[in-house]
């Protein structure tokens, strides 16, 4: 569980969570939100979670 927890706990995830936070309120408040804004939450997103799935491929290949 500790190990988990320390892995959720980078700086990329740190930094994901927050600009998600700061999107959520964006919508939230109807806030315009900034083109370059959108551009880089959307370049994040996708780096994050393809990283979690190379990590999870990476990982069933080792098992194999």
């Amino acid at each position: 569980m500790k190990e988990k927890l320390s892995k959720l706990i980078d700086l990329k995830t740190i930094v994901t969570l927050l600009l998600t936070l700061v999107f959520c309120i964006l919508v939230i408040f109807k806030i315009e939100i900034p083109e370059f804004f959108i551009e880089i939450y959307r370049l994040l997103i996708v780096f994050y979670f393809g990283t979690q799935c190379q990590k999870l491929s990476d990982k069933i290949n080792k098992e194999e």
